[in-house]
C-alpha cells in the first residue's frame, strides 16, 4: 500500500485534521445509530415468521404470508441502494452531521410506528399497505445511516486513529443482535403465544423510539466534521457526488462492494439461514441457536475494537484480507463440525465462524474510507455499502436453493460462503495497491497510516 511513514501525535502532521472535542462522545452517535439499525433489522426478522404473516396477511393462508413477510424483509434490502443516493447527496452537500440526524430520526420513528399498525383482523388489508409502506421508508433511511456513521467517526478522530474509529460503528451490528434476540427470547418465555399475538409483539417495535432519542441526543450534541467544514470552506462540494463517485473512482467503487460482501452477507448466511437450517435440517432447538448467536454477538463486543486496533497498526485492508483468507480456511471444517449437532459444537462454530468474517466487518468501514476523497466520500460509502447489503439479502435464498439441490448436502452452505470470501479476499489485496486517499484532498499529508 502506497502510504506516508507514521506520524507521532506531536508532529504538525498529525495536527493537520485534529481531532473532534469529544471524540468518545462522538464515536458514541455513530455505534448507537448503527445498533438501531441492526436492533432493527434483526427483530424484524426473527418477529416476521410467527406474527407479521399471520397477522397482516392472514387470507394469503399459512405459506403465502409467510411468503410475503420474507419479501417485506427482501423489500428493505432493494430500496437501500435508492436511499444511498438521496442521503448520500446530503451528506456531501448539507453535512454529515444533519444528514445522519435525519437518517436516525426517519429509521427509529418508521419502526416504533410498526408497533402502532392495525391488524387484518382490525382494519383489513390498511394495515398491510402500512407495513409495506414503512419498510420501505426504513430501507430507505438505513441507505444513508451506515455511511454517515463511519464517516462522523472516522473524519473527527484525526488521521493517526482513523482505522480504530471505523470500527467504532460496527459495534452496533452485535449490539442490536444481542439486544433483538434478548428480546425475543424475554418475550417469548414470559407472555403466553396468545397474548404474544395479541399485543405482545407491539412492544419491541416500540423500544426503538427510546433508542432514537439516545441517538439523536448524542448526534445533535457533536459539531460537524472537521473535513467537511474544510469542504465548504473551500468551495469543493459536488453538485452531483452520485455521478463524480463513478466518473472519477470505477475501480474504487467495484473493490469497496466487493470488500464488503463478507461481512455482511456472512450475518446473512449466519444469523438467518443457518439459524432455520439448523432447526429444520440439523435438530437444533431455536432457543439454542438464538443463545449460540447470542454468544457470538458478545465475543464480537470485544473482538472489533481490537481487530479496528490492528487496522491501526497495519491497515485496514490488509485485516479485511486476512479475515477473509482465514474464513475461506475454515468454512468447510466448520460446517462438516456442525453436522454432528451437539450444543457445544453449535457454540464454537458460531463463535469460530464469527471470529475471521468479523476481521473483514471490523475493518470494511476503514478500507472504504481510504477508497474515497473526501467531496463524494459519503455517496460513496453509502452506496456502496448498500448493493453490497442488497446482494447479502438474497444469500439466504441462494444457500437454501443450493440446499434443494444437493439434498441439504452438510457443504451446501459451505460452498456460499466460501464463495464470499473469495470475492473479498481478491477485492481486499486490490485495495492495498492503490494509495490512500488523504482526509482533506487538499492536505495530501493526512492520508497517514501504518505501512
Amino acid at each position: 500500500m502506497t502510504a506516508a511513514a507514521p506520524a507521532s501525535p506531536e508532529s504538525p502532521r498529525a495536527a493537520i485534521v485534529p481531532e473532534s472535542s469529544p471524540t468518545r462522545r462522538v464515536a458514541w452517535a455513530s455505534m448507537v445509530g448503527t445498533s438501531l439499525e441492526s436492533f432493527d433489522f434483526y427483530l424484524y426478522a426473527y418477529f416476521s415468521a410467527f406474527f407479521v404473516g399471520p397477522l397482516f396477511f392472514d387470507p394469503l393462508g399459512e405459506i403465502g404470508a409467510t411468503s410475503v413477510a420474507f419479501l417485506t424483509i427482501a423489500l428493505a434490502f432493494v430500496v437501500r441502494p435508492i436511499g444511498a443516493l438521496i442521503f448520500g447527496y446530503m451528506g456531501d452537500r448539507l453535512g454529515r452531521r444533519a444528514t445522519l440526524l435525519w437518517t436516525v430520526g426517519i429509521m427509529g420513528v418508521a419502526t416504533g410506528l410498526i408497533g402502532l399498525l392495525p391488524t387484518y383482523a382490525q382494519a383489513g388489508w390498511l394495515g398491510a399497505v402500512l407495513l409495506i409502506v414503512l419498510r420501505i421508508v426504513q430501507g430507505l433511511s438505513l441507505g444513508g445511516e451506515w455511511g454517515g456513521s463511519i464517516l462522523i467517526a472516522t473524519e473527527n478522530s484525526g488521521p493517526l486513529k482513523r482505522a480504530f474509529y471505523a470500527a467504532v460503528p460496527q459495534l452496533g451490528s452485535p449490539v442490536g443482535s444481542i439486544l433483538s434476540a434478548v428480546v425475543f427470547i424475554v418475550m417469548t418465555a414470559v407472555l403466553p403465544a396468545e397474548q404474544m399475538a395479541a399485543w405482545g409483539w407491539r412492544i419491541p417495535f416500540l423500544l426503538a423510539v427510546p433508542l432514537l432519542l439516545v441517538s439523536l441526543y448524542l448526534r445533535w450534541s457533536i459539531t460537524e466534521t472537521p473535513v467537511f467544514t474544510g469542504l465548504v470552506a473551500e468551495g469543493r462540494r459536488d453538485r452531483v457526488p452520485f455521478v463524480t463517485m463513478f466518473a472519477k473512482r470505477p475501480g474504487a467503487m467495484a473493490i469497496a462492494i466487493g470488500a464488503a460482501l463478507l461481512g455482511i452477507g456472512s450475518y446473512s448466511l449466519m444469523n438467518t439461514y443457518t439459524v432455520n437450517y439448523g432447526v429444520t435440517e440439523l435438530g437444533f432447538s431455536f432457543q439454542d441457536l438464538l443463545i449460540a448467536t447470542t454468544i457470538g454477538g458478545l465475543l464480537q463486543l470485544v473482538t472489533i475494537p481490537l481487530f479496528g486496533a490492528w487496522a491501526n497498526r497495519i491497515g485496514s485492508a490488509r485485516v479485511v484480507l486476512w479475515g477473509a483468507l482465514g474464513t475461506l480456511v475454515i468454512t468447510f471444517p466448520m460446517y462438516f463440525l456442525l453436522q454432528f449437532a451437539t450444543f457445544p459444537i453449535l457454540v464454537a462454530t458460531m463463535i469460530v465462524g464469527g471470529i475471521l468474517p468479523t476481521m473483514a466487518w471490523a475493518a470494511l468501514g476503514g478500507l472504504m474510507n481510504d477508497l474515497f476523497p473526501d467531496h463524494f466520500r459519503y455517496s460513496a460509502l453509502s452506496f456502496a455499502y448498500a448493493l453490497a447489503a442488497t446482494i447479502s439479502g438474497f444469500v439466504p435464498y441462494l444457500t437454501l436453493q443450493l440446499g434443494s439441490a444437493t439434498e441439504f448436502a452438510w457443504w451446501h452452505p459451505g460452498v456460499i460462503l466460501a464463495i464470499m470470501s473469495v470475492i473479498t479476499l481478491v477485492s481486499a489485496w486490490l485495495a492495498t495497491r492503490r494509495p490512500v486517499e488523504p482526509e482533506l484532498e487538499t492536505q495530501p499529508e493526512t492520508a497517514t497510516v501504518a505501512a
